[in-house]
């Protein structure tokens, strides 16, 4: 009962996206980079970050996260990048076809205006654990605490653009920023 892709440093970095889209060629990612780290300063954010987990999650359709806890700091996090992003977003690529049944009315709401299911109300900070077969996956979150023995906190001390791999993996570093740089 293997998770697709396997976390693992070196092509399926573990990390809590704050946000993730199809972007046009007018991103300038160290420009973005310095203004939403910038921003993330001003926001209070300096060193790193602590974030609780709140237990491993199931997300329709054969998703497992790691659910974290949501401070005010990350939603500021979050406000920051989309300020920075949201010019730079191809929108003409968003999957105008994708099935959105199973997603809340703001998962929805978030979808359809930056192509990226988890913003403003519906952000639900976590780390992507992987994608199983619909029945694997239901009973993985079920089980979960009796397999693995999970950190009950996180600390996360940079901002990073990333390729992304299947099913959404930080596949390969393109440009990082410690947190609370100035």
């Amino acid at each position: 009962m293997r998770l697709k892709p396997p976390l693992h440093p070196d092509g399926n970095l573990p990390h809590v996206t704050v946000f993730q889209g199809p972007f046009r060629d007018t991103l300038a990612p160290a420009e973005a980079l310095e203004l939403i780290g910038t921003a993330a300063v001003e926001s209070g954010l300096h060193g790193e970050v602590s974030l609780s987990s709140t237990g491993v999650v199931y997300q329709p359709t054969g998703w497992l996260f790691l659910a974290l806890e949501r401070p005010p700091l990350l939603e500021a996090l979050q406000e920051a990048a989309l300020a920075a992003l949201d010019r730079h977003l191809d929108r003409a690529s968003f999957d105008g076809d994708k099935d959105v049944s199973r997603f809340t009315d703001a998962e929805r709401a978030s979808y359809e205006r930056y192509g990226y299911r988890y913003t403003g109300e519906a952000y639900a900070p976590h780390v992507t654990l992987g994608r199983a077969e619909e029945e694997t996956a239901l009973e993985l979150v079920h089980t979960a605490r009796d397999r693995v023995s999970l950190p009950e906190e996180w600390v996360f001390d940079r901002l990073s653009f990333y390729v992304m791999g299947e099913h959404g993996a930080h596949a390969e570093t393109l440009l990082e920023r410690p947190l609370g740089r100035t």
